[in-house]
């Protein structure tokens, strides 16, 4: 399906529709959110099977603290069994594996185990696959400002070297080619403060699938899609 196309580097994806999933299937949302995980251990070896470099999926939102205590501690469990099982999958396909997000608000346990994935496939060579926890696009760029000021006051630098690139530089992100294309499942139409900074220049795909029913042929799908629009930046090509 994909021969002779273009694969983009970097893909983002926010992984929407697991609680309108599991409400088709009458089971409870946290059965969604179980398979939301299983689909998204699948992806991670389909993208690097298909030369993806880099993968970012947004996990777990700064305004995710706002749903009901029961479904945000169904979501703490399954991150807890999750990063263990994805150390391995990510070991096993030589993907290296980065969070981004402010981590601190977790439990020391959950803290532990984000450490534990992200130093335990440091030296794998292959896709970077980037996991957006506790994240919101606006609180990243607030945290960016901050460590800017704090560095600027410390070091008595000249603010007029400040640009775009210097400023990416302090985002979670830094050091990560901005994304070529954004996925959104279960048909919504917005970024839901979503990689703000990154996604400029994005090309957008939004499919009604939801997000456990998501598969091979869904990404390529998109990919397709991908390679039918006409690339511009900046008003040149």
């Amino acid at each position: 399906m994909l021969e002779n196309m273009t694969v983009p580097k970097h893909v983002a994806v926010i992984l929407d529709g697991n609680g309108r999933w599991a409400k088709k299937h009458g089971v409870p949302r946290a059965m969604g959110h179980k398979a939301g995980c299983e689909t998204l251990e699948k992806m991670v070896r389909i993208a690097a099977d298909m030369g993806i470099s880099y993968f970012t999926v947004y996990g777990f939102s700064t305004e995710n603290w706002k749903r009901s205590a029961e479904e945000v501690g169904a979501l703490m469990k399954l991150f807890r069994y999750y990063m263990v099982r994805l150390l391995k999958i990510a070991n096993e396909n030589n993907v290296r594996v980065k969070m981004i997000g402010d981590k601190y608000r977790f439990a020391p346990d959950i803290i532990e185990g984000i450490d534990n994935l992200t130093e335990g496939t440091r030296n794998n060579t292959g896709m970077t696959f980037v996991i957006a926890i506790n994240y919101g696009g606006r609180d990243e760029i607030v945290r960016a400002a901050r460590k800017l000021v704090e560095d600027y006051r410390a070091n008595d630098k000249d603010v007029a070297s400040i640009d775009e690139s210097l400023f990416a530089g302090y985002l979670d992100t830094a050091g990560i080619p901005d994304p070529d294309l954004m996925i959104r499942t279960s048909g919504e139409l917005r970024l839901s403060n979503y990689l703000l900074w990154q996604l400029a220049y994005a090309e957008f795909y939004v499919t009604d699938c939801l997000w456990p029913d998501f598969d091979q042929k869904e990404l390529e799908k998109a990919i397709v899609a991908y390679n039918s629009r006409e690339r511009r930046f900046g008003g040149r090509k």
